[in-house]
């Protein structure tokens, strides 16, 4: 399936009459003096033009990261409840544990994305390589679980899992957008998100079903553990297949920015300060500014969970589950929404995904109860990531140019994540001394401001967001939908 993608370094473009914006495109017809029979020629057209917009390399990423999110969220769905019930750890404990999740891939996304932006002895990037170290760092953490038992030892291992997560970050999303036409990038990372969410959806079912099939208790009382290390065992065999597939189908050669793509040969070596030094890129510079802004009041999604699982008054067993309304939605709206984010602006469509967060807020504050309130609420969750997550990645590829693609997306995605970071240690530090209601409460209003000033900080003339050309390259097209009116 991924054979024929891996001779080939870029996306295939679509012929004349399938490019999107022709006339022949949206109509599906064939040559102008050919007939029209039925709906298959419009059929064919649609066809031809979602295969130009998602290439096989986005696919077999997908796939890799669907694998992979089923083996994470198995863990995820149950260390909240692991450390909070069973071992006794404190809200303002667990904000700092999770802020670490965050904080730490932040801390080498940077260096990710400049590792996968230097260049081999064969002259590609190596965005391959790099990914697949943290693929295997994370792989290899799942089965060490089932060796820690106290939560210094617990955090170590999460450390290193989110290193994992960090190092392989920027050049999947590197990955992505130099695989796909650039009109297609919200397109293409709607269709990787939605395959990442799958595995989002399959891995807090699959480990309430590992639970189940044990038959320990759910550590309660702080009993015994074979339920959980069950679900380590089974989480670290899923991680290993997703580093094969990573291996065996995503080529190692997407795209080569030198001589024969019209721009000057690059430095094979780029220094790190020289990606610190994109944030002078006006364009980059917003939507970094934007991303830790709003990052700084998005709450972490465990205690967003425990949250609704206070308020409805679930069963522990049930806990895994609660996720699984999030992805849910993610996964249906991913797709829609990152073509609807390539029409309307993905900054745009960026800021609106808070508004539906703040929504979420406001929902699990109001007096609303039942079951009703809090499927509302996950739905709405799922909403925001669906709105955010690869539009944010779509909106920054455009500002960079393809040899710093990786170090650029690493940019975005440090200043976010290091504002999620605090925002996990001011809200542990908040439900502990006030309560979990009036925490939100402040998170809600806090949100609602930054919202306000993101959207001042992207009204910006429309000749600063167009993207940047490599030294000597030709002139970059500008998406102009991309500029808020």
């Amino acid at each position: 399936m991924y054979v024929a993608d891996s001779r080939s370094s870029k996306a295939p473009v679509a012929p004349a009459e399938t490019r999107p914006g022709r006339r022949e495109a949206a109509d599906g017809a064939g040559p102008a003096d050919g007939p029209r029979t039925g709906d298959g020629p419009r059929a064919a057209g649609r066809r031809t033009a979602v295969r130009a917009a998602v290439p096989g390399t986005v696919v077999a990423l997908g796939v890799v990261s669907l694998v992979t999110d089923v083996s994470s969220e198995m863990v995820s769905a149950v260390l909240p409840l692991y450390l909070l019930t069973g071992l006794g750890l404190s809200p303002l404990g667990f904000g700092l544990l999770d802020g670490i999740q965050n904080g730490f891939s932040a801390l080498v996304r940077l260096l990710g994305g400049h590792l996968a932006d230097r260049r081999g002895r064969d002259g590609a990037p190596r965005h391959k390589a790099v990914a697949a170290v943290g693929y295997g760092l994370s792989a290899l953490c799942k089965p060490l679980l089932l060796l820690v038992h106290t939560v210094p030892l617990i955090g170590a291992v999460v450390a290193v899992d989110r290193t994992g997560k960090g190092l392989r970050t920027a050049p999947r999303d590197a990955m992505i957008s130099l695989a796909t036409e650039p009109a297609h990038r919200g397109r293409a990372f709607g269709v990787h998100r939605a395959m990442d969410t799958a595995g989002a959806l399959l891995g807090p079912l699959t480990a309430f079903l590992v639970l189940r099939l044990a038959g320990g208790p759910m550590l309660a009382d702080g009993g015994q553990q074979q339920g959980y290390h069950a679900v380590f065992a089974v989480s670290g065999c899923v991680a290993v297949l997703g580093v094969l597939v990573l291996l065996l189908f995503v080529p190692n050669r997407l795209h080569d920015v030198g001589p024969s793509s019209g721009a000057a040969p690059c430095d094979a070596r780029p220094r790190l300060r020289d990606g610190l030094a994109l944030l002078r890129v006006p364009g980059l510079r917003r939507l970094t500014v934007c991303a830790v802004l709003l990052g700084l009041t998005t709450v972490s999604d465990s205690f967003l969970y425990l949250l609704v699982q206070r308020r409805l008054g679930l069963a522990v067993e049930y806990f895994p589950l609660l996720p699984l309304g999030t992805a849910g939605a993610f996964l249906l709206l991913a797709v829609p929404l990152g073509a609807l984010a390539d029409r309307i602006g993905r900054r745009r469509l960026f800021l609106a995904g808070h508004g539906v967060l703040l929504l979420a807020y406001g929902l699990l504050l109001s007096p609303l109860d039942g079951p009703a309130a809090v499927v509302c609420v996950l739905l709405l969750h799922g909403s925001f990531y669906a709105a955010t997550d690869g539009v944010l990645a779509a909106a920054a590829a455009d500002t960079v140019p393809a040899e710093r693609r990786g170090a650029g997306l690493a940019l975005v995605g440090t200043g976010q994540a290091l504002a999620r970071f605090a925002c996990s240690l001011a809200f542990g530090a908040l439900w502990s001394a006030v309560g979990g209601t009036t925490a939100l409460t402040w998170s809600a209003l806090a949100l609602a401001g930054c919202v306000t000033g993101a959207a001042f900080v992207l009204r910006e003339p429309a000749a600063a967001a167009a993207p940047v050309a490599a030294p000597g390259g030709p002139a970059p097209t500008t998406d102009d939908s991309e500029v808020p009116s």
